[in-house]
Protein backbone atom coordinates (compact mmCIF):
# COMPACT_ATOMS: atom_id res chain seq x y z
CA UNK A 1 0.00 0.00 0.00
CA UNK A 2 1.22 3.74 -0.71
CA UNK A 3 1.96 5.90 2.03
CA UNK A 4 -0.96 8.20 1.16
CA UNK A 5 -2.92 4.74 1.25
CA UNK A 6 -1.87 4.45 4.58
CA UNK A 7 -2.32 7.88 5.82
CA UNK A 8 -6.20 7.16 5.44
CA UNK A 9 -6.19 5.02 8.17
CA UNK A 10 -6.73 6.47 11.02
CA UNK A 11 -4.49 5.57 13.99
CA UNK A 12 -2.03 3.70 12.57
CA UNK A 13 1.28 5.27 12.72
CA UNK A 14 2.65 5.84 8.95
CA UNK A 15 5.84 7.09 8.03
CA UNK A 16 4.27 10.35 5.93
CA UNK A 17 3.37 11.35 9.24
CA UNK A 18 6.29 10.88 10.88
CA UNK A 19 8.00 13.02 8.21
CA UNK A 20 5.06 15.71 8.49
CA UNK A 21 5.82 15.61 12.59
CA UNK A 22 9.30 15.78 12.42
CA UNK A 23 9.39 18.15 9.56
CA UNK A 24 7.32 20.32 12.44
CA UNK A 25 9.27 18.83 15.18
CA UNK A 26 10.04 22.46 16.60
CA UNK A 27 5.97 22.26 17.46
CA UNK A 28 4.29 19.13 17.58
CA UNK A 29 7.18 17.01 18.94
CA UNK A 30 4.99 13.47 18.35
CA UNK A 31 8.15 11.69 16.32
CA UNK A 32 10.70 9.50 18.03
CA UNK A 33 14.54 10.23 16.86
CA UNK A 34 16.60 8.43 15.12
CA UNK A 35 19.91 7.29 17.23
CA UNK A 36 23.01 8.84 15.25
CA UNK A 37 26.54 8.70 15.99
CA UNK A 38 27.81 12.44 17.95
CA UNK A 39 29.24 14.92 15.54
CA UNK A 40 32.88 16.13 15.12
CA UNK A 41 33.33 19.49 15.53
CA UNK A 42 34.46 19.38 11.56
CA UNK A 43 32.38 21.42 8.90
CA UNK A 44 30.52 18.91 6.54
CA UNK A 45 28.72 21.45 4.42
CA UNK A 46 29.76 24.59 2.87
CA UNK A 47 29.62 28.06 4.30
CA UNK A 48 26.12 29.75 3.66
CA UNK A 49 26.71 32.31 1.08
CA UNK A 50 23.17 34.06 1.48
CA UNK A 51 20.07 34.06 3.53
CA UNK A 52 18.36 30.90 1.48
CA UNK A 53 21.41 29.13 2.19
CA UNK A 54 21.10 29.16 6.46
CA UNK A 55 19.09 25.90 7.88
CA UNK A 56 18.11 28.56 10.35
CA UNK A 57 15.93 30.42 7.34
CA UNK A 58 14.52 27.91 5.41
CA UNK A 59 13.37 25.24 8.30
CA UNK A 60 11.20 27.92 9.56
CA UNK A 61 10.01 29.02 6.71
CA UNK A 62 9.01 25.59 5.71
CA UNK A 63 7.36 25.16 9.43
CA UNK A 64 5.29 28.16 9.13
CA UNK A 65 4.13 27.35 5.96
CA UNK A 66 2.92 23.73 7.03
CA UNK A 67 1.95 24.55 10.55
CA UNK A 68 -0.16 27.45 9.06
CA UNK A 69 -2.75 25.81 6.98
CA UNK A 70 -2.86 22.59 10.19
CA UNK A 71 -3.50 25.80 12.77
CA UNK A 72 -6.59 26.67 10.61
CA UNK A 73 -8.18 23.44 10.49
CA UNK A 74 -7.29 23.52 14.26
CA UNK A 75 -8.81 26.63 14.97
CA UNK A 76 -11.59 27.64 12.77
CA UNK A 77 -12.71 23.44 12.20
CA UNK A 78 -12.62 22.32 15.82
CA UNK A 79 -12.54 25.60 17.95
CA UNK A 80 -8.78 24.68 19.23
CA UNK A 81 -5.08 26.30 19.12
CA UNK A 82 -2.23 24.21 17.47
CA UNK A 83 -0.55 24.28 20.81
CA UNK A 84 -4.03 22.75 22.18
CA UNK A 85 -3.64 20.29 19.41
CA UNK A 86 -0.30 19.46 20.55
CA UNK A 87 -1.09 18.78 23.85
CA UNK A 88 -4.39 16.52 22.50
CA UNK A 89 -2.36 14.35 20.25
CA UNK A 90 0.92 14.06 22.92
CA UNK A 91 -1.52 12.76 25.27
CA UNK A 92 -3.29 10.34 22.51
CA UNK A 93 0.49 9.29 22.10
CA UNK A 94 1.11 8.38 25.63
CA UNK A 95 -2.63 7.69 27.22
CA UNK A 96 -2.17 9.30 30.95
CA UNK A 97 0.88 11.13 32.82
CA UNK A 98 1.41 13.42 35.62
CA UNK A 99 2.06 17.04 34.13
CA UNK A 100 5.59 17.01 35.37
CA UNK A 101 6.24 13.96 33.40
CA UNK A 102 4.20 15.26 29.78
CA UNK A 103 5.99 18.20 29.97
CA UNK A 104 9.61 16.58 30.45
CA UNK A 105 7.74 14.15 26.73
CA UNK A 106 6.67 17.27 25.47
CA UNK A 107 10.70 18.91 26.14
CA UNK A 108 8.26 22.19 27.27
CA UNK A 109 8.61 24.11 30.65
CA UNK A 110 6.06 22.61 33.57
CA UNK A 111 4.50 26.65 33.42
CA UNK A 112 3.41 26.01 29.86
CA UNK A 113 2.19 22.86 29.99
CA UNK A 114 0.22 23.38 32.80
CA UNK A 115 -1.17 26.37 31.07
CA UNK A 116 -2.31 24.46 27.72
CA UNK A 117 -3.64 21.78 30.37
CA UNK A 118 -5.49 24.23 32.41
CA UNK A 119 -7.29 25.25 28.93
CA UNK A 120 -8.00 21.76 27.74
CA UNK A 121 -9.43 20.94 31.14
CA UNK A 122 -12.35 23.84 30.98
CA UNK A 123 -13.27 22.85 27.25
CA UNK A 124 -13.60 19.72 28.39
CA UNK A 125 -11.34 17.80 26.29
CA UNK A 126 -8.77 16.49 29.13
CA UNK A 127 -9.46 15.28 32.85
CA UNK A 128 -6.84 15.09 35.83
CA UNK A 129 -7.21 11.54 38.10
CA UNK A 130 -6.27 11.57 41.63
CA UNK A 131 -3.20 8.93 42.41
CA UNK A 132 -4.59 6.32 44.14
CA UNK A 133 -1.50 5.48 46.07
CA UNK A 134 -0.34 9.22 46.58
CA UNK A 135 -3.15 11.40 46.99
CA UNK A 136 -1.60 14.30 46.44
CA UNK A 137 -0.39 12.75 42.64
CA UNK A 138 -2.57 13.80 39.83
CA UNK A 139 -2.43 12.54 36.02
CA UNK A 140 -3.63 13.45 32.95
CA UNK A 141 -5.44 11.96 30.29
CA UNK A 142 -8.02 13.07 27.36
CA UNK A 143 -11.32 12.71 28.62
CA UNK A 144 -14.08 11.23 26.12
CA UNK A 145 -14.51 14.31 24.32
CA UNK A 146 -11.31 14.91 23.32
CA UNK A 147 -10.71 11.21 22.26
CA UNK A 148 -13.53 11.98 19.85
CA UNK A 149 -12.01 15.16 18.80
CA UNK A 150 -8.47 13.64 17.75
CA UNK A 151 -10.61 11.18 15.99
CA UNK A 152 -12.34 13.85 13.93
CA UNK A 153 -9.32 15.74 13.72
CA UNK A 154 -6.48 13.34 12.91
CA UNK A 155 -8.02 12.15 9.43
CA UNK A 156 -7.85 16.30 8.25
CA UNK A 157 -4.46 16.22 9.43
CA UNK A 158 -3.59 12.92 7.59
CA UNK A 159 -4.88 14.00 4.39
CA UNK A 160 -2.43 16.99 4.50
CA UNK A 161 0.28 15.23 5.50
CA UNK A 162 -0.35 13.21 2.52
CA UNK A 163 -1.05 15.92 0.25
CA UNK A 164 2.08 17.52 1.53
CA UNK A 165 4.88 14.68 0.77
CA UNK A 166 2.64 14.03 -2.48
CA UNK A 167 6.15 13.11 -4.80
CA UNK A 168 8.62 12.21 -2.13
CA UNK A 169 9.72 8.16 -2.07
CA UNK A 170 10.14 6.72 1.15
CA UNK A 171 13.90 6.47 0.96
CA UNK A 172 13.89 10.33 0.41
CA UNK A 173 11.88 10.47 3.38
CA UNK A 174 13.90 8.33 5.28
CA UNK A 175 17.38 10.45 4.64
CA UNK A 176 15.32 13.56 5.40
CA UNK A 177 14.41 12.51 8.67
CA UNK A 178 17.98 11.36 9.67
CA UNK A 179 18.81 14.17 8.49
CA UNK A 180 16.63 16.48 11.09
CA UNK A 181 17.55 14.24 13.86
CA UNK A 182 21.07 14.96 13.09
CA UNK A 183 20.08 19.13 13.09
CA UNK A 184 18.38 18.36 16.79
CA UNK A 185 21.13 16.22 17.96
CA UNK A 186 23.58 18.95 16.60
CA UNK A 187 21.85 21.42 18.20
CA UNK A 188 21.83 19.88 21.57
CA UNK A 189 25.13 19.15 21.89
CA UNK A 190 25.58 23.17 21.13
CA UNK A 191 23.66 24.14 23.90
CA UNK A 192 25.61 21.49 26.15
CA UNK A 193 28.71 23.09 25.21
CA UNK A 194 27.21 26.73 25.00
CA UNK A 195 28.19 27.60 21.65
CA UNK A 196 25.90 30.77 22.24
CA UNK A 197 26.93 32.56 25.45
CA UNK A 198 24.60 35.09 25.60
CA UNK A 199 21.20 34.37 27.70
CA UNK A 200 17.73 36.20 27.33
CA UNK A 201 17.14 38.15 29.97
CA UNK A 202 12.97 38.95 29.60
CA UNK A 203 12.85 40.20 33.45
CA UNK A 204 16.13 42.51 32.58
CA UNK A 205 14.37 44.01 29.78
CA UNK A 206 15.04 41.55 27.28
CA UNK A 207 16.07 43.30 23.24
CA UNK A 208 14.63 46.46 24.40
CA UNK A 209 17.67 47.06 27.06
CA UNK A 210 20.01 46.23 24.38
CA UNK A 211 18.50 47.78 21.14
CA UNK A 212 20.34 51.56 21.98
CA UNK A 213 23.21 50.25 21.13
CA UNK A 214 22.39 50.26 17.31
CA UNK A 215 20.75 53.20 17.17
CA UNK A 216 22.71 56.82 15.65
Amino acid sequence: MSRQGHAAQVGKPVRSGAFHRALISVTWHLHSLIRMPAFSDAGGAPAPGSLGDLFLFRLPCAIRAVVGMATRIADEGFGITHREWELIAALRQIGEATPSAFAEHLQWDRVRTSRGLGSLSQKGLVERRRDAEDGRGVHVRLSPQGQQLFDDLFPRIARLDAELVAGIDDAQAGIFLQCLSRIELRAAELNAKGAVPESASRSAGGTRRRWPRYRA
